[in-house]
């Protein structure tokens, strides 16, 4: 019929497409026609052939270098996207690493304790170069002229139809995973596993791991330890007793980077012209309202130690003396500085952390509660114990507040961070006899030494004083700081 198109019935689709691959027996090619070759190719698994290097990238705040502290991961281990890589330590905060790819860990570049800049490779992973099917459908057919023409690839289901119809099957090469060794990667754990390790004195490679890949989980070590395989026990000094003839030896060590950063903060702040005002108070009525008050608390909120109390105290003496909340900006003109003042009180506190020392800031002092003030000074020393206090946490202070009390001693003439104009240092409280206000008998008294450094550049010793002299005042009769609370 004339102006009619002819439209194949899918059984001749699939007849002409099994002609074309060589797949059907009724249209073979022969033999003595060598004019026809067919080429098809098949893939079995997926290709890991591709090597990425994960770069230690800008973790912000200025971070220019890290330490690491542990590695989570180990050479031909897989590893999947997002899973963690190593836990660094910066000049403010510790941070987990975590993997940009899936693949296979192929080289670390550096090892523990090592520091690394910002821009260096971390490790190398071997990646997926991209899934295949299993057959490709890719057909070649030749001439001897060397002419290629491209055959249209079959669909599953016309494979399928074409076996059923021939009562043949192609036969390929099922896709299997290889073996694998059991244990291979028994060495890696979890923090939480390698901090039980140590605390045991349990080496890893001693414990049968039952988790993935043989990874060790903690049901494996406390199973070991049930067996009774090992006791805890105190670490092994290191330490040989020297002889008197002995000689000298040193050995460099690179400083930490929370040492670093201390070396940097102290060697500019050290440049500030320091004095040093100091005096005690007695807070026998702060510690005794602070006992009725932890009593009858809510069990919800955190307990309260001195330090809100003191903190809130120098807020509100920041509201009369303005000027110690400020800092000296030399930046614009060296020859001509000026006072940059602040209206919000960012108050920092020192802390003694397993990373050394931190100061992270309590913000907007002036708009807190003690009770909001004590909350925040939990959670801060919470992450600091953690090494996870954020770069947010550490900076914007206006004055600081360090308290040596709780270590020991009695007296310190602290160092003002740079920035800043002044600092307190809170000794330790003792309970000393004291003459009642008859002048008579004698009373014991809790007394703690307070220490204040300024920048005598533009603080002089009268306004330190002074200043020095409403903290006192405040803590000796903590309800007077209700009265000036806004």
């Amino acid at each position: 019929m004339l102006g009619m198109k002819y439209i194949p019935s899918p059984q001749a689709l699939r007849l002409l497409s099994g002609l074309v691959r060589g797949q059907n027996p009724a249209f073979k090619p022969r033999t003595s026609a060598p004019f026809l070759r067919m080429s098809q190719h098949f893939h079995t698994a997926t290709r890991l052939d591709r090597i990425e290097t994960h770069i230690l990238s800008d973790i912000g705040e200025g971070v220019k270098e890290v330490q690491i502290i542990q590695w989570f991961v180990e050479e031909g281990a897989p590893i999947e996207e997002w899973s963690p890589l190593c836990e660094v330590q910066s000049d403010k905060a510790s941070v987990e690493i975590t993997s940009k790819y899936t693949g296979v860990i192929r080289k670390l570049h550096f090892g523990q304790d090592a520091v690394v800049q910002v821009g260096d490779p971390l490790l190398d992973i071997e990646v997926e170069g991209g899934s295949e099917p299993q057959e490709t459908g890719e057909q070649e057919t030749r001439d001897d002229s060397g002419a290629v023409a491209d055959a249209e690839p079959a669909a599953a289901g016309d494979q399928a139809a074409l076996q059923n119809e021939t009562g043949q099957s192609e036969q390929a090469t099922p896709e299997r995973d290889e073996p694998r060794t059991p244990g291979k990667h028994a060495s890696l754990a979890t923090p939480a596993v390698r901090g039980l390790l140590k605390e045991h004195g349990v080496a890893i490679e001693d414990i049968t791991g039952t988790g993935k890949d043989g990874r060790v989980l903690k049901e494996d070590v406390y199973m070991y330890l049930k067996q009774g395989a090992v006791q805890p026990s105190a670490p092994v000094s290191v330490f040989s007793r020297p002889t008197v003839d002995a000689t000298q030896t040193e050995t460099a060590q690179k400083l930490t980077p929370v040492q670093s950063a201390m070396f940097k903060s102290m060697t500019g702040s050290l440049s500030i012209p320091h004095f040093l005002f100091s005096d005690t108070i007695d807070i026998t009525t702060l510690a005794s309202m602070r006992t009725r008050l932890n009593a009858t608390r809510n069990p919800e909120t955190p307990k309260l130690t001195y330090m809100p109390f003191i903190i809130k105290a120098v807020s509100l003496a920041l509201n009369q003396y303005p000027l110690l909340n400020a800092r000296l900006d030399l930046s614009s003109d060296p020859k001509k500085p000026q006072l940059m003042m602040r209206s919000v009180h960012n108050i920092g506190v020192a802390m003694d952390t397993p990373n050394g020392l931190i100061v992270p800031v309590v913000k907007n002092v002036n708009a807190r509660s003690i009770t909001s003030i004590a909350q925040e000074v939990q959670r801060l020393a919470a992450l600091g114990q953690a090494g996870k206090l954020s770069g947010n946490d550490l900076s914007g202070g206006t004055i600081t507040v360090s308290n040596i009390g709780n270590i020991g001693g009695e007296v310190v003439a602290p160092v003002i961070v740079e920035g800043q104009l002044a600092i307190m240092g809170v000794g330790k409280i003792k309970t000393v006899p004291v003459f009642a206000d008859d002048g008579v008998s004698v009373r014991p008294a809790q007394m703690a030494s307070v220490s204040w450094s300024a920048d005598h550049r533009v603080v002089d010793g009268a306004t330190m004083a002074r200043m020095a002299t409403v903290v006192q005042r405040y803590l000796e009769e903590p309800a007077s700081m209700v009265i000036d609370m806004s």
